[in-house]
């Protein structure tokens, strides 16, 4: 049983670099969205970005690999890449969650 204590009142702007449709980056999409759909409370921008239509977005933010998640928001700055199969490393690495417990 995990129990999670999340902070309502922080919004946390997300921005997902994908390469189009391929495998990873659907199922980064979809793992990302049953994430933060698990806290209905949340508080959060997302923004996907296709690096194949947008390469200069990618360039300025310095991604050198896709799928990557970045929280631009708050300060300081995370990246996760990958395709965010596992729950509690994306919430942990995004410092969504401030106090987990895995039983």
């Amino acid at each position: 049983m995990m129990s999670k204590k999340t902070n309502k009142k922080i919004k946390y702007v997300l921005k997902l670099y994908v390469t189009g449709q391929t495998t990873n980056s659907v199922l980064a999409i979809k793992n990302l969205k049953e994430v933060l759909d698990s806290d209905p409370g949340l508080n959060y921008e997302l923004k996907i970005i296709d690096i194949l239509k947008n390469p200069q977005l990618a360039e300025d933010d310095k991604i050198l690999a896709a799928p990557t998640l970045t929280r631009t928001l708050p300060s300081p700055a995370k990246r996760i890449i990958g395709n965010l199969s596992n729950k509690e490393k994306v919430l942990i690495g995004l410092d969504i969650v401030q106090n987990m417990e895995i039983k």
